[in-house]
């Protein structure tokens, strides 16, 4: 079994930063692709970007590239999200979640963390 806790949201300004992490329980961290996903009101739940298991790869979503970068550590157990250049459509719930293979699909990812609001002023 494997369960995540996200943190690091909250309210920002347009053109500002916020990190992201997620701490995930289980010994086969190591074993997961992870990645980050979000949900705004009213649409459905979007894949952002994902980490392989070494993090030797990445992969983002053309409406966060060059302004996110996914991290991870696996001696701690955790990923990251860094938000740079923060919009206002990029407010959303972002969830952290671990799939057993590269996917950019929601409904591919097996275990999913509770999710923090992020909120982007004009």
């Amino acid at each position: 079994q494997v369960q995540l806790a996200e943190s690091g949201g909250g309210l920002v300004q347009a053109g500002g930063s916020l990190r992201l992490s997620c701490a995930v329980s289980g010994r086969t961290f190591s074993s997961y692709v992870m990645g980050w996903l979000r949900q705004a009101p009213g649409k459905e739940r979007e894949f952002v970007a994902a980490i392989m298991r070494s993090g030797g790869w990445t992969y983002y979503a053309d409406s966060v590239k060059g302004r996110f970068t996914i991290s991870r550590d696996n001696a701690k157990n955790s990923v990251y999200l860094q938000m740079n250049s923060l919009k206002p459509e990029d407010t959303a719930v972002y969830y952290c979640a671990a799939s057993r293979g590269i996917t950019t699909a929601p409904s591919q990812y097996d275990y999913w963390g509770q999710g923090t609001q992020v909120t982007v002023s004009a």
